[in-house]
């Protein structure tokens, strides 16, 4: 158990920041899977719509430290093969 004011400190920030970090894991997800919802239904408009909606998602999550950068590059790219593949 902590100690010191510090650590203990440090406890509660770690839990505060791993519930807003699953948060914006989880609403990532959401817009990618209305990606994949879309491209698997084969609604091009939508598919692209729903592309054009998670990119920024995607960066913010870069931007925010809770994905890297590389991963969501790779989500992005695989993504935008798919859709636009459709037609």
């Amino acid at each position: 158990m902590a100690n010191t004011p510090q650590a203990k400190k440090r406890i509660r920030r770690n839990t505060r920041r791993a519930d807003i970090n699953g948060a914006r894991v989880s609403r990532i997800r959401t817009f990618v899977k209305r990606v994949e919802l879309a491209l698997d239904q084969g609604d091009k408009d939508a598919a692209r719509a729903a592309l054009k909606d998670m990119q920024p998602e995607l960066a913010r999550g870069v931007s925010k430290g809770v994905l890297h950068k590389n991963t969501a590059s790779r989500k992005l790219s695989r993504l935008s093969k798919r859709v636009a593949a459709l037609g």
